[in-house]
């Protein structure tokens, strides 16, 4: 799931981080990169928590609207790959037919961004469906 990180800091010396999707999740670090590092397990044990508790993963909103809210002003903004989906059960095997030609785009295109075909085509479903299912918007 992509998600939005607004990384701000205290005068250069440590960075907290935000992830206005996930309401109540925070993460911070001495070093940007460590920041970042720090929130996607701060991401992942937040998910868990709410799979968990069975309350739905909110649906990521656009980064757009995210930078017109005036909490995050002055916000640096970083968009990051969470792996959550495997809160959201187990994966099922299935068998599909697909065209030669598309199929072999298809493959490209997920090479190319260092993903499997499945979790290429898992992720461009749940973006097609509005992530219906274990993510919603109140």
């Amino acid at each position: 799931m992509r998600l939005a990180l607004a990384l701000h800091t205290d005068d250069g010396v440590a960075y907290g981080v935000t992830v206005p999707d996930l309401p109540g999740c925070f993460s911070a670090g001495e070093s940007l990169d460590q920041a970042i590092e720090n929130a996607y397990e701060a991401i992942d044990a937040h998910v868990e928590l709410l799979m968990d508790d069975g309350d739905a993963v909110p649906c990521p909103r656009p980064l757009a609207e995210h930078q017109a809210n005036p909490d995050f002003a002055g916000a640096v903004w970083v968009v990051i790959d969470a792996p959550i989906e495997r809160y959201f059960g187990p994966t099922e095997k299935i068998n599909i037919r697909v065209p030669r030609r598309l199929l072999q785009r298809i493959d490209a295109h997920a090479k190319a961004r260092h993903l499997s075909r499945s979790a290429f085509l898992t992720q461009v479903a749940s973006e097609a469906i509005g992530r219906e299912g274990p993510c919603r918007n109140q």
